[in-house]
């Protein structure tokens, strides 16, 4: 193992561990019991999350496994990296894991808010962060992964988010317009990977309505959102914000959002570069659903500047 020095990284009702951090490959390791305490999870429960996870190549064996030799132990120890740990963290189904869960969202708020992401480094980590949350099947974008692929949001977007405003761009004039019945295909069709959630996209009343004809209304010949990016922030932040669905409100919100710029034809930029990053949209709808309903503006606006921000 590489020169490390310990951290407490981790303090909860019942559970504070110190793991050692390996500084040249930037990350943590835990055994797995050190996880399972962690989690307060048994041995079977985080081998087969571990196993899982190695399956479906949530991260790379290689670079997230090490063996050491551990005095007093009869064989070596397999310890693993904080990718690792975070994502046995969201497949986990306890106090220990929903405690920590929570403890994980507001980290990556803190990230986006206090600007600890304003250097290179410290995205790369959020961007590790942020993988994992958009593959969690809990409230967040897992299905919409492959028609997305680019960047986070630019650090003049995060220094003008925690300065507490954003000036307004120009935006496109849409050429395609939502209806109830296209938004309940594009619902229909999430649903069919989460058919384990029975309740996912059923309709709460006439909510679901209501948000398509929040996004389209309009005073004295006028409409409120003139714009593609105006009526696509709108519609994402309604669809989490509004919860006009039993379940499944924030993947619906992502792929209605990623189906409205697509039909809008501004999905992709100039070189055929998508404008907004699986990982963006799942950091962007994740602060949407933490934020205060006073905010709603800058949600809107911070939607807005990202759309039309160019990708690196």
């Amino acid at each position: 193992m590489s020169e490390v020095q310990d951290i407490v990284i981790y303090a909860a009702p019942g559970v504070e561990l110190t793991l050692p951090l390996d500084r040249d490959r930037e990350t943590v390791w835990a055994s797995q019991a050190q996880i399972e305490e962690l989690f307060g999870v048994d041995q079977s429960g985080v081998s087969r999350h571990i196993r899982n996870i190695l399956r479906d190549d949530e991260v790379d064996q290689e670079s997230n496994m090490q063996k050491v030799h551990i005095a007093g132990a009869d064989r070596p120890v397999t310890l693993y990296s904080l990718d690792v740990i975070l994502a046995v963290g969201y497949r986990a189904n306890s106090s220990r894991a929903i405690t920590f869960r929570r403890w994980a969202s507001a980290t990556l708020k803190q990230h986006l808010i206090d600007g600890v992401a304003l250097n290179e480094r410290r995205l790369q980590q959020l961007g590790s962060i942020v993988r994992i949350l958009s593959r969690s099947s809990e409230e967040l974008v897992s299905g919409v992964a492959d028609v997305l692929a680019g960047y986070l949001p630019g650090l003049q977007l995060l220094r003008d988010y925690d300065a507490g405003h954003l000036d307004a761009v120009a935006g496109s004039h849409p050429g395609w317009a939502l209806t109830i019945e296209e938004a309940r295909s594009v619902i229909a069709e999430v649903r069919v990977k989460f058919l384990e959630d029975t309740l996912f996209g059923k309709e709460r009343g006439g909510a679901l309505e209501g948000v398509i004809a929040a996004i389209y209304q309009g005073f004295a010949g006028q409409e409120l959102y003139p714009t593609v990016q105006l009526k696509a922030a709108n519609l994402l932040y309604l669809v989490v914000k509004d919860h006009p669905l039993s379940d499944g409100n924030k993947r619906s919100a992502a792929a209605l959002f990623v189906t409205f710029l697509s039909r809008n034809g501004i999905l992709m930029d100039a070189d055929n570069q998508p404008r907004i990053s699986n990982n963006a949209l799942a950091a962007i709808t994740l602060l949407v659903a933490m934020s205060d309903p006073k905010e709603k503006e800058l949600m809107v606006a911070l939607v807005v500047r990202m759309l039309s921000e160019p990708a690196p």
